[in-house]
């Protein structure tokens, strides 16, 4: 069964960083592309950052800069550092494969940024 895990979120002042995990199933992981995605609250979910098994990554150009997607095949599990936070970067976040597959998403990691 695949499952995909996340967690790290948290409430976090504007300026400030989190580091997102997620725990996926062997199976998909060593595969896959993997690749972070946030919902707001009212908005379409977008793709954040994005990783290859190679570890060549693709940002967002509202995260460039700032945010990091690592992964460590060992763990089979993907990473998202997120620093210089914003209020706009509220919201859930997923991790899933990219491009995403419908029966992965997990529940996520609610982020919210205080101003």
């Amino acid at each position: 069964q695949v499952q995909l895990v996340e967690s790290g979120g948290g409430l976090v002042q504007a300026g400030g960083s989190l580091r997102l995990s997620c725990a996926a199933s062997r199976s998909i992981f060593s595969i896959n592309a993997m690749g972070w995605y946030r919902q707001a609250p009212g908005k379409q979910r977008e793709l954040v950052a994005t990783i290859t098994t190679g570890g060549r990554t693709n940002y967002a150009d509202s995260v460039k800069g700032r945010f990091t997607i690592s992964r460590d095949n060992a763990k089979n599990t993907v990473y998202l550092q997120m620093n210089s936070l914003k209020s706009e970067d509220t919201a859930v976040y997923y991790c899933n494969i990219n491009p995403w597959r419908q029966a992965y998403w997990g529940r996520g990691t609610q982020v919210t940024v205080s101003s």
